[in-house]
């Protein structure tokens, strides 16, 4: 059996066993790398740890350390709040919201994963406050990041029209744009409707001035969502009990109290002060307001901080949002003391074993070795397929960039042959290699993971893991179907 079969069972076996026996993932990850590396590939200790994604460790601490502080003393909630009245109430926007401004930030130069760790804590957040479906809030902002990532000012759209063209093939700086733009645009739609988009239209608005009111579903902030918040039956029906649609695993919502609770109706926090969010008893229509205070004003700076460091500088996203966290707990240590011990350290685990192994795959040639057997199939179009199918698995533990790197110039010896349309193939690897990111080890699923509060990770890993497997099923042959087949000559 060659080395590379044996990486690639290895890693099943992997997937099995953290299935079957509940063990953290990225921990077999490790074992894996350790084992794989040094008996199969001969790696050294230097050659195994050169995969560890540091970066990405960087980034879910620090970004996770930030919005921790920000939680903590009040600065969400106060974003969530103007959310509320930036759309009049109108929780069902909220998600599109979400989607558009992630969308907007990478379409004008955002690397991804930064767009989504500034956006997906603040949007999680307000999932949690309103009864959304973690799920869609998640994946909206995902899939948002990756609807702008291919216009030609874009980081991800530079790079991949840079191979392109360094590889003399014909291309479309537009094509490939609204490609990604169009697929994640109505995967965002499909996902709406399925996870709870129409009940929130049903809810109505919500109070937008703090005083209780119609409309108003949601639980008080502090309380974790039913079971009705998974990918099955969408939002939490603060109104009555789960949808039949539940599978039979999934218990259904309690009956929300009869009696409409506030949006901002919630225990006083550390770092809060008492009167300046809800309570029930008041009378003068000021109940559930959330005051600045310094802490608050100092922490939304620090945010406006990290998204021009980020994309007017081009600094580390985790780097700078250590350094921030680190100035406010220095400032404000009260509301700082517990934030370490809220940095998503099982997710980091997981993600970092993960990619470390990967990059053992990577080391000993094993992409190479599936994406070169592919390309030697005599079969144009077939060919084609397994390639997005190729981009598609990997990007969903690895670099998508890195990944459509290495699949396009796999894909010239039959591109140029004339037999299939270069730019439809290179659109459909694109689509494929990041629509995927929706998935729990790559960067952006991951920071989304790290970034829901009040949630039972474990649960909210697999409905990440398990949509992510439908979209890494389904979409390749839909993009290659849709882009490359009408190219065929």
């Amino acid at each position: 059996m060659s080395p590379e079969l044996v990486s690639i069972l290895v890693l099943v076996v992997v997937f099995v066993i953290a299935t079957t026996r509940s063990v953290n993932m990225g921990a077999l990850a490790f074992a894996a790398a350790f084992g794989v590396g040094t008996l199969v590939a001969d790696l050294d200790a230097d050659g195994i740890f050169a995969g560890f994604p540091g970066d990405l460790f960087v980034v879910l601490v620090g970004v996770t350390y930030l919005f921790a502080i920000a939680r903590a003393n009040g600065t969400t909630d106060w974003l969530v709040h103007a959310a509320v009245r930036l759309v009049r109430g109108r929780v069902a926007l909220i998600p599109w919201v979400m989607f558009a401004l992630t969308g907007a930030l990478t379409a004008i130069g955002a690397v991804s994963p930064a767009a989504v760790a500034i956006v997906a804590p603040i949007a999680l957040s307000f999932a949690t406050r309103y009864a959304i479906s973690p799920l869609l809030m998640g994946t909206m902002v995902v899939h948002g990041a990756q609807a702008g990532g291919f216009s030609p000012i874009s980081i991800y759209g530079s790079i991949v029209n840079g191979i392109v063209e360094r590889e003399g093939l014909p291309g479309s700086e537009v094509t490939l744009f609204l490609a990604s733009l169009i697929a994640n645009l109505l995967i965002a739609g499909v996902l709406f409707a399925l996870f709870g988009g129409r009940k929130l239209w049903a809810r109505g608005s919500v109070p937008t001035d703090g005083a209780t009111g119609e409309g108003d579903a949601g639980p008080a902030d502090g309380e974790t969502p039913g079971p009705g918040t998974d990918a099955t039956s969408g939002t939490g029906t603060g109104t009555g009990p789960a949808t039949s649609g539940a599978t039979p695993a999934t218990p259904a919502t309690p009956a929300a109290p009869t009696a409409p609770a506030s949006p901002t109706a919630v225990a006083v926090r550390p770092g809060r002060e008492a009167g300046d969010t809800g309570g029930t008893g008041g009378t003068g229509g000021t109940e559930g307001i959330i005051r600045l205070t310094p802490a608050r004003i100092a922490t939304l700076t620090a945010l406006v901080a990290l998204v021009v460091a980020v994309l007017g500088f081009d600094l580390d996203a985790g780097l700078t949002a250590v350094t921030l966290a680190v100035v406010l707990s220095t400032a404000w240590p009260d509301d700082s003391r517990r934030a370490v011990g809220e940095i998503a350290w099982s997710t980091v685990l997981l993600i970092c074993g993960v990619l470390t192994y990967v990059g053992v795959l990577e080391e000993m040639g094993t992409i190479t070795w599936a994406g070169e057997g592919v390309g030697g199939i005599g079969v144009p179009l077939l060919a084609a397929v397994l390639l997005c199918y190729i981009g598609a698995v990997v990007s969903a533990f690895a670099s998508s960039v890195g990944i459509m790197g290495a699949l396009i110039p796999l894909a010239v010896p039959f591109l140029a042959q004339g037999e299939i349309g270069a730019v439809g193939m290179v659109a459909a690897l694109a689509v494929s290699a990041t629509v995927v990111d929706v998935s729990p080890f790559s960067t952006n699923g991951a920071l989304v993971l790290a970034a829901a509060p009040d949630v039972d990770r474990e649960r909210f890993f697999r409905q990440l893991m398990v949509y992510g497997g439908i979209v890494v099923a389904a979409v390749p042959a839909l993009a290659w179907l849709v882009l490359v087949v009408p190219g065929l000559g």
